[in-house]
């Protein structure tokens, strides 16, 4: 069976990290799961390696890596795109605020292998009533199963082709942003891919657990625009 690299980016919020990966570890495809942790707090950590033996992923705490403070998103996404074109697999952006089903990867993975021309598949967000909730609001009226799409992707969960890894290198990535979602699904647009929503395969999302500063958007938009031009957090 072929394999997908699955990566989740951890910052504290250890019990939806641990269910997350619970549930990646349930999955009924073979995969490589590793956390990188990005400076959570001791305990966090601490929790994560003794859950790794149970769960069968692999810890990488960047804090061994980097001196550069949380979020590391550009680094975690570079190390992964190396080390997933080195096995020649896809790679499966799983965060941590996320509950995939047990046949998410392999359906995921299938709809890969009949549409070769994939650069980027996400699966569509909902919350506990499985209505579709943040980041795909602007899906949620559409009624088609599958979207193809030149508008962002989330990287919620999200499935980047071998091809696409191959045509861009992620060290190119700007250095003044904190999130690459954006860019990234411009990017394989802009290079001849084409990007899908998959609306028959929805996850559920518990948005911004790992952030809890960025419930501000809904609760305290002002707050959170101040910290997010003035304070310079959050750039896209």
């Amino acid at each position: 069976m072929s394999k997908v690299f699955v990566i989740t980016p951890v910052k504290n919020a250890v019990d939806s990290t641990l269910e997350c990966a619970k549930a990646i570890a349930e999955s009924n495809y073979s995969l490589i799961h590793t956390i990188f942790n990005d400076f959570s707090t001791e305990e966090t950590k601490s929790k994560l390696e003794v859950e790794s033996m149970t769960l069968g992923y692999r810890l990488v705490n960047l804090e061994d890596i980097t001196d550069t403070p949380s979020p590391n998103y550009k680094l975690v996404l570079q190390m992964a795109q190396k080390e997933a074109l080195s096995l020649g697999i896809p790679l499966l952006v799983i965060e941590s605020d996320v509950m995939i089903k047990q046949n998410t990867i392999s359906e995921m993975a299938a709809f890969l292998a009949e549409n070769p021309k994939s650069g980027l598949i996400g699966a569509i967000t909902v919350d506990e009533k499985d209505v579709v909730n943040f980041p795909y609001l602007k899906f949620k009226s559409v009624t088609k199963l599958i979207i193809k799409t030149e508008r962002s992707l989330s990287f919620c969960c999200t499935l980047f082709s071998p091809g696409f890894l191959k045509s861009f290198d992620f060290m190119e990535l700007d250095d003044t942003k904190d999130w690459y979602d954006t860019f990234i699904s411009k990017k394989s647009v802009e290079l001849g891919f084409e990007n899908f929503v998959l609306m028959n395969i929805r996850v559920l999302h518990r948005p911004h657990g790992s952030r809890p500063w960025k419930q501000l958007k809904y609760t305290n938009p002002i707050k959170y625009y101040f910290l997010k031009f003035w304070k310079g957090m959050d750039k896209i």
